[in-house]
């Protein structure tokens, strides 16, 4: 079912919906009080959720018995990663204006924004080495120890939306969660089969 040609599409559009839902809200001039904020909180969510949906492939397809489901992971981190770039734009540009002293003064001197960036400049290596010709020129051992920073990334992700909100805490707390399960299952080996011997 999963290598039907219609599958990759739909996942094309359902990661592109939100932003073509903002830019609904966009043209409706319905953006709220703050519409800056607003674009910075949407792109960034969406970011972390799909940096978790990445995560969630190879549980997924191990507790659903559907090993074709690593044929989206790839896309689905790359998505990701533009959502991430919308959400570091808005606030270069839109908040900051590229105004990279005040950018600079930010980062260090708020602890949520120095886990954002982290987690960021985290993930442009591993959108950058996402290719099948990375692959062959990392080796497959060293390019799945690089690939391990999305575990990072996701937790600096968490961590970055911890410190952002100031009362409700419940939304960070639950993808945090779902982090630390997905890395979780991980790290569950399972045991050999004893082999029985013919007497």
């Amino acid at each position: 079912m999963l290598k039907t040609k219609w599958v990759k599409p739909l996942i094309w559009a359902l990661c592109l919906a939100p932003l073509a839902y903002l830019g609904w809200l966009t043209w409706k001039n319905d953006l709220g009080a703050n519409p800056i904020e607003r674009v910075e909180h949407f792109t960034g969510d969406w970011a972390l959720r799909l940096i978790i949906a990445t995560l969630a492939i190879t549980p997924l397809r191990r507790l659903l018995r559907l090993p074709d489901l690593i044929r989206f992971r790839r896309l689905i981190g790359l998505f990701a990663f533009f959502y991430a770039c919308l959400h570091f734009s808005a606030y270069f540009g839109l908040d900051q204006f590229f105004d990279f002293s005040a950018i600079w003064k930010d980062i260090v001197k708020r602890p949520y924004i120095t886990a954002g960036f982290t987690g960021f400049v985290l993930m442009i290596p591993l959108a950058v080495t996402s290719t099948a010709g990375w692959i062959r020129r990392l080796g497959g051992k060293r390019w799945q120890k690089l690939h391990r920073l999305i575990y990072i990334t996701a937790f600096a992700g968490v961590i970055h939306y911890y410190w952002l909100v100031k009362s409700d805490i419940r939304l960070p707390v639950f993808y945090g969660f779902l982090v630390v399960i997905e890395l979780a299952s991980r790290a569950i080996v399972r045991k050999p089969a004893k082999k029985t011997v013919a007497v």
